[in-house]
């Protein structure tokens, strides 16, 4: 799980140096893929399956723009503009195990607003892991999401972080809200991937007629990160180490 970790952190931090206004969706999707197979990985997402109503999922990432809060179908028609906020979401499938990560860019200079929701999204992900020790549970884990963002932004309850392991999506569900001590308690060995996603409005999302894309029902913007983790006796160890979007700047 670490060297699939590694390879899907590796895919962030090149999606980090590849996103600027007048780049395609389709082309981030190109590169992430093209570095996946080249360590011997396989894409989760790409093929990945919805229910028979619903075409697979086409890309290798997730690409959400705006207000787009997760799912978003990468394109080449879809290019990034100054300004936009880009939602950047990648699974790995390497020797049998899975890793997951997500982390939200901004595309050239970006508005105080978006900055700040940005930067209280990945400050409630790490409250969230600082959570995660043995012993602690899973409503302490969306407790500390959610005491960070609220009251001033809405939180995705429809959509939560999970298990994974073998498989991308495991049990148990990582809900981005909850009450101390509640829930499945930490156990060492126990490997989640946590993902707060949080919006500037209103809770209400909706899905496009894509059947994939989830998007603020009243038009605010939307910012995803995530991290996968194991809970060890020492503490969490993060599994997909992509650099703080906080850090960078």
């Amino acid at each position: 799980m670490r060297r699939a970790g590694r390879v899907t952190a590796d895919v962030l931090e090149k999606m980090r140096e590849l996103v600027r206004p007048g780049v395609s969706t389709g082309e981030l999707d190109r590169e992430a893929e093209n570095y996946i197979l080249s360590c011997g990985g396989k894409p989760v997402f790409k093929g990945f399956k919805m229910g028979r109503l619903i075409p697979p999922f086409p890309g290798t990432i997730c690409a959400s723009i705006n207000d787009e809060i997760v799912h978003g179908i990468p394109s080449f028609e879809r290019v990034l503009e100054e300004g936009d906020i880009l939602s950047v979401d990648v699974g790995v499938l390497l020797d049998g195990y899975c890793g997951d990560a997500a982390c939200t860019y901004p595309v050239g200079k970006i508005s105080p607003e978006r900055q700040a929701l940005l930067d209280i999204t990945e400050m409630s992900l790490n409250n969230a892991i600082k959570a995660a020790v043995k012993g602690n549970t899973l409503g302490d884990i969306g407790y500390a999401v959610e005491s960070c963002v609220k009251p001033k932004y809405g939180i995705v309850r429809d959509y939560t972080g999970h298990g994974i392991g073998k498989d991308m999506h495991e049990a148990p569900q990582v809900l981005n809200y909850g009450r101390p001590g509640r829930g499945v308690t930490l156990q060492r060995g126990l490997a989640i991937a946590i993902e707060p996603m949080i919006m500037s409005g209103g809770e209400d999302v909706k899905v496009a007629e894509n059947g994939w894309t989830v998007l603020t029902a009243d038009g605010s913007d939307a910012a995803h990160f995530e991290r996968s983790i194991v809970i060890t006796d020492e503490g969490p160890e993060v599994l997909t180490p992509w650099t703080s979007i906080m850090q960078a700047r």
